[in-house]
């Protein structure tokens, strides 16, 4: 990893040349912690960019939700409050139902097929946040998810009641289909929630569980690799217009390296936060034949409404997808 860092820092400097001499302020707002990986590749993206433009244009990342709410970042970007910033972009579906393309239960459960879906999805994705003033420059997965509990689950009736911690539509309709109770909870705010009572479950990978040290209110974890959700970075389309050429391959360069950073962390850190979890006192291990059986027929149903909902375009995605299986 050190050597990409250095790499990234490398390819900064060799595109910096004679740049004008107007420094500006990018403020990047996003949810998650300072120690989480995303956030991490987010400030070495931050300073290529910086060391890149010379100082030009100064990336400072925001993590933790401390500038905006992770629900407001895609807005404050939208309408330039912010320049740039990170973002899941599951969590607005209710805008538009292409937005949860990644977030379809057991279409893509591994890397590998991850990848794919998105190469399928990306024109789509890019279009649609064109039309809201945004301009993609990288996204990076999340582990596969997980379904975590305070006490032993074997099967979808044993989860009817139980509060669930809720960030997008896909997470409130599993919450409903399963009988548990959707509570919206922002990243920031998961040890909190869980310390105090308010939610007693989530569907998260292992990353997310291992910064907020959900063992000290948790019990269980169950590896059912539902879906692999991404995190996007974007900048403000008047904002990149206004950007010189020379720093928008500065900027480029190190939005791809950014991505490939941050997808060889999501993969390296699966085990890693596992076996974090499981130090850390809790039982990581698969769900039951009969969870699992259960969660796929939920998923179907999910797919379906997904589709009815994305209409010929979704389905493009997906078809695609498949045929690239």
């Amino acid at each position: 990893m050190k050597k990409l860092t250095n790499l990234m820092a490398a390819t900064a400097l060799t595109a910096a040349g004679a740049l004008p001499a107007v420094a500006e302020t990018w403020d990047m707002p996003m949810a998650y912690s300072a120690s989480n990986f995303h956030s991490a590749t987010g400030a070495e993206f931050a300073q290529c960019v910086t060391t890149g433009t010379g100082g030009e244009i100064e990336i400072v990342t925001h993590p933790s939700g401390s500038l905006f709410k992770g629900a407001d970042i895609k807005r404050a970007i939208q309408t330039g409050q912010a320049p740039i910033g990170e973002r899941l972009l599951s969590g607005h579906q209710n805008e538009n139902a292409l937005f949860g393309f990644d977030s379809i239960p057991f279409l893509a459960t591994s890397f590998d097929d991850s990848d794919k879906l998105w190469k399928a999805a990306k024109p789509s994705i890019e279009k649609l946040l064109a039309e809201q003033n945004l301009t993609l420059l990288y996204a990076v997965p999340w582990p596969p998810q997980g379904l975590y509990f305070k006490n032993a689950v074997e099967s979808v009736a044993d989860m009817k009641g139980i509060k669930f911690r809720s960030y997008n539509n896909a997470t409130s309709r599993l919450a409903e289909l399963t009988g548990m109770l959707p509570v919206t909870i922002e990243a920031a705010e998961i040890s909190q929630a869980f310390a105090t009572g308010v939610a007693e479950s989530m569907v998260s990978s292992g990353s997310t569980g291992y910064d907020r040290k959900v063992w000290e209110s948790l019990g269980f974890f169950y590896e059912v690799d539902a879906w692999l959700p991404r995190n996007y970075v974007m900048v403000n389309s008047e904002v990149w217009a206004d950007t010189a050429d020379a720093h928008k391959n500065v900027i480029k360069g190190c939005a791809e390296l950014a991505e490939y950073a941050g997808n060889w962390r999501a993969k390296e850190y699966t085990g890693f936060t596992l076996q974090g979890l499981r130090d850390g006192g809790m039982t990581v291990g698969p769900a039951s034949d009969q969870m699992v059986g259960e969660l796929k027929e939920i998923g179907v149903t999910m797919t379906n409404e997904w589709l009815e909902a994305a209409g010929d375009e979704g389905k493009a995605i997906v078809d695609a997808f498949k045929a690239s299986q």
